[in-house]
């Protein structure tokens, strides 16, 4: 696909107000997602968090058990498509590292999407588990980024 396909599909997408667009073109896969620019700035969109839930496989728990069964642990997924940085420059130090306490508000990452920088912060308080993201590696919609354990 070239870039005037894609222009194209762009104004596919506004004629006919959707908000998503994917297509398979000759062996290449491209999905388009619409969000809100208020001044040339990307609008914060909720960081999606799912609770995991954690069992031996060889427990036999009946259906009321298994509520008690969910540990304490969150996912932060990631709440768009994009490149996932740690650091707001390669010299600078992460966000967050593996122990460290957050707070709702706080950047824990940025997430690179058309070239805009668009920063993601917790929703919750809690402390880093595990980074379950490399530095500079694409995301996508809804992939677990950072595992905490809330507080």
């Amino acid at each position: 696909m070239n870039v005037k396909e894609i222009k194209e599909m762009i104004c596919l997408m506004n004629e006919n107000n959707l908000l998503e667009l994917e297509i398979e073109k000759d062996g290449t896969r491209i999905k388009l997602k619409k969000g809100a620019l208020i001044n040339q700035e990307a609008v914060p969109l909720p960081v999606y968090i799912e609770r995991q839930i954690t069992q031996a496989p060889e427990q036999k728990v009946q259906e009321t058990a298994k509520k008690e069964a969910v540990s304490n642990r969150l996912e932060i997924k990631a709440p768009m498509v994009g490149t996932f940085y740690r650091a707001p420059s390669p010299e600078a130090p992460p966000f967050v590292e593996i122990n460290q306490e957050i707070e709702p508000g706080q950047v824990i990452c940025i997430i690179e999407a058309m070239k805009l920088m668009n920063e993601i912060k917790s929703e919750v308080k809690g402390k880093i588990l595990e980074v379950l993201v490399d530095n500079a590696e694409p995301v996508e919609f809804g992939q677990p980024l950072f595992l905490i354990e809330p507080r």
